[in-house]
């Protein structure tokens, strides 16, 4: 096919800072539009990114020259609008979190199957360099067997918008917390046999979690945590992740984002103050953090829609994750570890 052709809904942050920058520096693919209902908005984006500007989500999907729909949009309105664009016969992008529920998460993927079009998440963070820094000593060997990671992701104060609303899919661990549940299960590919979650509503200004931890209980005993804050003037380690064979600790945040907003992602160089740590029990070394990625994931995408290439963001991961969601607003609200039967990838 011709170069696939790119439409973005929404121009809020991560319209604007993440799919329409991402999609204009890829080879391979066309920022063709982005939508928003707002005139002024619109004119914004004219001279921001060059493209066409569509009024409403039903202009996109009748424009036959619209191969691939992205949902920059609230979490809440994904599962309704991919199943919409997919049956219009357009491939589909989400932003994450893919969907609030795994009832949605199905119907996405049921949509996907009858319309035999692509349905991916942005799961950019699969191209973090710490996180491919802690994969590659894993394949390694140089943490024995990993029987227990914890992942933080932390800060003071509540989000404002529609990211603090409950009803919009908003909070820490719909947001963030995707991620980190996200890499997680790659981390740990077996089966998932249980999880568990612990919430808080402390904010007066916002109705989402002011903390949420979720454990994760893997077949063969191994564990998993994610921990979101909004209580945290102090974070906790982004990684502390414990084998058999030694111990790996790392603070920091990947640098992409920031110098993505600054327009030069490719600038993006982590502090070497932040590299990881890595104890075997008798001596400690620092880790160099590997460079990321972000880059890859819609590089992928190009691949796919044009040459047929497997996709790196797989529908069994993604339902994997979403699933785990799922049961962690379940326990939550019960107070109860809830059992689950998540196969292994």
């Amino acid at each position: 096919m011709s170069t696939p052709r790119a439409v973005v809904i929404g121009y809020g942050f991560a319209g604007r800072c993440f799919h329409s920058y991402l999609i204009g520096i890829t080879p391979g693919l066309t920022l063709h539009g982005i939508a928003s209902r707002d005139a002024a908005t619109r004119e914004r984006i004219v001279r921001e990114r060059g493209c066409r500007t569509y009024e409403s989500f039903a202009q996109v999907l009748a424009d036959p020259e619209v191969d691939l729909v992205v949902l920059a949009t609230p979490n809440s309105t994904h599962a309704e609008l991919a199943v919409q664009a997919l049956r219009a016969g357009k491939h589909v992008v989400s932003d994450k979190v893919m969907c609030l529920t795994l009832a949605e998460c199905d119907r996405m993927i049921a949509a996907a199957r009858e319309s035999g079009r692509l349905l991916s998440v942005f799961q950019n963070r699969r191209w973090d360099g710490d996180y491919l820094t802690l994969r590659q000593l894993i394949a390694a060997g140089a943490l024995g067997d990993v029987r227990w990671i914890e992942m933080a992701w932390q800060g003071f104060g509540a989000w404002g918008g529609w990211r603090g609303e409950a009803v919009m899919g908003g909070g820490k661990l719909y947001d963030l917390g995707a991620h980190l549940i996200d890499q997680l299960c790659l981390l740990f590919p077996q089966a998932i046999t249980s999880v568990y979650c612990r919430m808080h509503h402390d904010l007066p200004v916002t109705d989402t979690e002011s903390q949420a931890l979720v454990v994760i209980g893997f077949d063969g005993g191994g564990t998993a945590i994610c921990d979101c804050s909004s209580l945290a003037a102090i974070s906790k380690p982004r990684f502390h992740v414990f084998g058999t064979g030694g111990t790996f600790l790392k603070y920091g945040v990947d640098p992409q984002e920031a110098n993505m907003i600054a327009g030069n992602i490719d600038a993006a160089v982590e502090d070497p103050q932040t590299y990881g740590r890595l104890h075997d029990g008798s001596s400690e070394r620092i880790v160099p953090t590997l460079p990321g990625r972000w880059r890859s994931y819609y590089e992928n995408i190009a691949e796919v829609l044009t040459n047929g290439a497997e996709p790196r963001v797989k529908l069994p991961e993604v339902r994997r994750a979403i699933a785990v969601l799922d049961a962690a607003f379940q326990s939550a609200r019960t107070g109860q570890v809830v059992p689950m039967e998540i196969p292994a990838i």
